[in-house]
């Protein structure tokens, strides 16, 4: 997933950031841990972990995802530090070809965030952080009317310098908000997590790229029929094609060729 115009610092992960040992089985995604597991089992873990009091950041690996973290070592590390959860028919294929097993469930973040605030046994705090000025509010009000036992405590856009980084930490430590969702785009989401989530006192955090922009009505989903095959990607490529021509045109046969070289020679 992605989203435009945030500004994040890439900084690696601080030390002592990673899951804890409660995670069921997973698939190497080129590199990357990458959990299998249903949606249920997903956000039941996440629970626990919370419950546990490990602050955990959330990530979601496709195969653009996967090619930025072969080219950035940082970007790399904070994804190892988080649960990544798979997201697209070009993880499940990896998964297929390079573990003999491709993964119980498609967890992409547009419909696991939503399935996590429903499923959770706890009632949520919060903080959206990201996007442009005012689609996190829109995006807010959407989270409100859908899932009305949790509580929205703040938010934020996603245009804002280094400078004020700390600002931006400190609100979410003072809004007292429990999960942070964080709507930066690959890497920049990620990479501002494993730097900031311990000191946001927040208990999780999701990088969500995109998604703000989908439930505040910005951008549109892929027909149903499109996302039970997984391939979303086609229609958000008819939509913006300028915009996501590298990433998909360029970078699909990318993924594979590292895939195949992986497969060929280990």
């Amino acid at each position: 997933m992605s989203a435009r115009g945030a500004i994040g610092s890439r900084i690696a992960p601080e030390e002592g950031f990673a899951p804890a040992a409660d995670v069921p089985p997973c698939r190497d995604i080129l590199g990357i841990p990458v959990l299998a597991a249903t949606v249920r089992e997903a956000v039941r873990l996440i629970d626990r972990r919370c419950a546990a009091g490990v602050p955990m950041g959330i990530a979601f690996l496709n195969a653009h995802g996967s090619n930025l973290a072969a080219r950035d070592p940082a970007f790399a590390a904070a994804l190892r530090g988080m649960l990544v959860l798979n997201d697209g028919v070009g993880v499940n294929l990896a998964a297929r070809i390079l573990a003999g097993r491709g993964f119980p469930e498609n967890l992409n973040g547009t419909d696991f965030l939503p399935a996590f605030l429903a499923g959770t046994a706890r009632d949520q705090r919060l903080f959206l952080l990201g996007g442009r000025p005012g689609v996190a509010e829109r995006a807010a009000a959407s989270i409100m009317v859908s899932h009305p036992r949790h509580r929205v405590v703040g938010t934020r856009h996603g245009y804002f310098d280094a400078a004020d980084t700390q600002a931006v930490v400190e609100a979410v430590r003072a809004s007292g908000a429990t999960l942070l969702l964080v709507a930066m785009g690959n890497p920049a989401q990620e990479l501002w997590i494993s730097r900031h989530l311990v000191a946001t006192g927040a208990e999780a955090a999701f990088g969500v790229g995109a998604l703000f922009d989908f439930l505040a009505g910005e951008v549109s989903r892929a027909p149903a029929l499109v996302r039970r095959t997984r391939l979303e990607w086609v229609w958000r490529l008819m939509l913006e094609p300028k915009w996501l021509f590298r990433r998909y045109v360029l970078g699909n046969p990318r993924f594979l060729m590292r895939m195949m070289r992986r497969r060929l020679f280990g």
